[in-house]
């Protein structure tokens, strides 16, 4: 494939790695009763539900108290509330392809990170972390949050790698910003296939 120009790649997890968040808080809406948009508004309009996914990325929101607050601000019942997390992400799966592509990264050599905001304690499989990664950033761990340019300073420092050697996939355009200002080349990730492509351009390798 050429050359290789970088030699780490840093990775989001949810849409990335997985299918879409939004299609699946869109299917937790359906099965709510709630209008398709009202999660993904409430985060992006409403003051407290904002604050709340802030509260609860970063680590200083605990999901027992996250939960019903939430419920409350989506006009939801308090019977509602648990179990609230798992259900809005209950329609994401894995993306096999782009799993497949992060395993062919670090198999050729490639140092490969995650750098993800969390939702919770306890919500990434430890052995597909520890197969997939050679280092992981995780916001409710570190107790800062993307697009906290932080989180990609210590991706990089955790992978040994300078950020201008590293590429950063995310599938919100919103936190390729500070990654691409540190340097690293970004991609914003829409599909697998594209994503792929755009890969193996910018490491040298074959990925799929």
């Amino acid at each position: 494939m050429g050359e290789r120009s970088r030699t780490g790649l840093l990775v989001d997890w949810g849409g990335v790695l997985t299918t879409s968040v939004f299609d699946s808080f869109s299917a937790f809406c359906a099965t709510e009763g709630l209008a398709p948009d009202t999660v993904r508004d409430a985060f992006m309009r409403d003051p407290a539900a904002r604050a709340l996914l802030v509260g609860l990325e970063t680590g200083t929101v605990p999901e027992s108290d996250f939960e019903p607050r939430l419920c409350a601000a989506l006009g939801l019942a308090d019977a509602r509330a648990a179990g609230l997390i798992d259900r809005l992400f209950g329609g994401m799966r894995a993306d096999d392809a782009m799993l497949g592509a992060v395993r062919a990264a670090r198999r050729a050599g490639v140092r490969t990170g995650l750098i993800s905001n969390s939702w919770g304690a306890d919500r990434y499989d430890p052995g597909l972390v520890d197969e997939l990664f050679d280092a992981v950033v995780i916001s409710g761990r570190e107790r800062i949050r993307k697009p906290d340019p932080r989180m990609y300073v210590l991706g990089a420092e955790r992978l040994g790698v300078a950020p201008a050697a590293c590429v950063y996939v995310d599938d919100l355009p919103g936190n390729l910003k500070p990654a691409r200002a540190l340097g690293m080349a970004t991609v914003h990730h829409v599909d697998a296939a594209r994503t792929v492509v755009e890969l193996q351009a910018l490491l040298g390798l074959r990925l799929s």
